[in-house]
Order: structure tokens, then sequence, then C-alpha cells
């Protein structure tokens, strides 16, 4: 009798699918950069099947787009449309949060401050794939306990988006923190089940890392203009 269970097809592609975005996302391929299968095939020891069912499911994310010519690259974002995506995610992160601080119970909020514990540690340790997955922590833990499924589907579908830009925001020297102090005052609202300081602390959060990241995102625009010219 076997006593492990075969890997199916749709966990490989799920694997390989989170791969490929985790590397997108944590900047190993920057925006633009052309997606070569060949080597992404032999970096995952995975098929071309796999690899090219996984590009599409980015793609469907708006990761990845696909070039005329080139074949797919790493998507980027307009400096409008990042205003855009923080705005709207302001708004509903300001809803979950004031869900989450009556909603939810105090097992949830005893999770999220050790979760934001956890991110100040990671931050101390200056590697940005830890403080990502760490930051990608707190949220998990936020929207699973507000309550609402609708505001919770959208956000997911906006994180994966937002992360092209958040790696660089966030470590920013003089964002870092400021972020934690805000998250250090969310777990206090939390902890009071103050949701409408919940509210404003953690609309206040986004609006300001979309200050920082549209401001980089002018700087590389602006490069990118002035080399293509050169």
């Amino acid at each position: 009798m076997n006593k492990i269970r075969a890997i199916q097809p749709d966990t490989l592609r799920r694997k390989v699918e989170d791969a490929v975005r985790e590397a997108i996302t944590s900047g190993v391929y920057a925006p633009g950069e052309r997606l070569i299968e060949r080597e992404l095939c032999e970096g995952l020891g995975v098929s071309r099947a796999s690899v090219r069912e996984a590009l599409r499911r980015l793609e469907a994310e708006k990761l990845v787009h696909t070039v005329p010519h080139r074949g797919p690259v790493v998507a980027s974002i307009s400096v409008e449309e990042a205003r855009q995506l923080y705005a709207l995610r302001a708004v509903l992160e300001g809803y979950a949060a004031q869900e989450f601080a009556t909603q939810a119970s105090d097992a949830a909020i005893a999770e999220f401050g050790a979760a934001a514990q956890h991110l100040r540690e990671a931050a101390g340790s200056g590697n940005t794939d830890h403080v990502l997955r760490a930051k990608g922590i707190l949220y998990d833990i936020m929207l699973s306990n507000c309550r609402n499924d609708l505001v919770c589907e959208i956000l997911r579908g906006f994180y994966s988006r937002i992360n092209l830009l958040r790696a660089t925001s966030l470590m920013h020297p003089e964002r870092l923190p400021h972020s934690l102090a805000e998250i250090d005052a969310l777990v206090e609202a939390f902890q009071a089940r103050d949701a409408a300081k919940a509210e404003h602390v953690a609309r206040l959060h986004v609006i300001n890392a979309c200050a920082v990241a549209l401001k980089q995102l002018s700087a590389r625009t602006h490069q990118q203009t002035l080399d293509a010219v050169s």
C-alpha cells in the first residue's frame, strides 16, 4: 500500500505558478524583462507545458504580458494605474481593518500582534523576501477574519500587482520605520477594538506607501525614457 500520495498535475501547476509569481513580485525579474520558457523550465525542473500554463494564469493576474515577437514579459505598471490601485486599496483595506477590529476573535487579534512582531524582526534582517512574506501573513490574518469574502477576493487580486512596487517602497530606508510604526498603531487599535482608529490607520498606511511607490515609479519611468532616447 502506498504511504505517500502522488503529486497531482494541478498541485504541480500551482507550485510552478507560485514560484514564478514570487520571482516576479520579489524583483528577481524586473518589469519589462522577458520570461524565457526554456530558462524557466530548466530552473524549475518542469515541462514547458507546466510553465506555459503558469504563465497564462499569471497573465490573467496582469503580472505577465505577452508582447508580439517577444513572448511573455513581466508586466509594468504606469504611474496612473498605480495611483488608482492604491486609492482603491486604501478604501478597501480601511474597511477590512474596521471590520477586523469588531468582528475578529481575541485569538485572531493576538495572532495579528504576533505577526506584527515577526514583521519587525524580518525588517531587522534586511531581507526583502522575508519582509514581504511577513507582510503577506499580516494581510492574510486580517482578511481571513474581517468576515467579508468579496473584499478579501478583491484585495488579494490587487496584492500580486501591488507587489511589483511594494518591494522597493516597503524597504526604502525612509519608509520602513514609518511603516512599522503604522502597523504597531494598527495592532493597538485592534486590541482596543477601536474600529474608527483601525480604519484611519489602515488607510493612512496605504496612502503613505502610495506616496513612496509613486515617487519611485515616476523616477524609474523618467530614467527609462532618458535611456530610450540616449
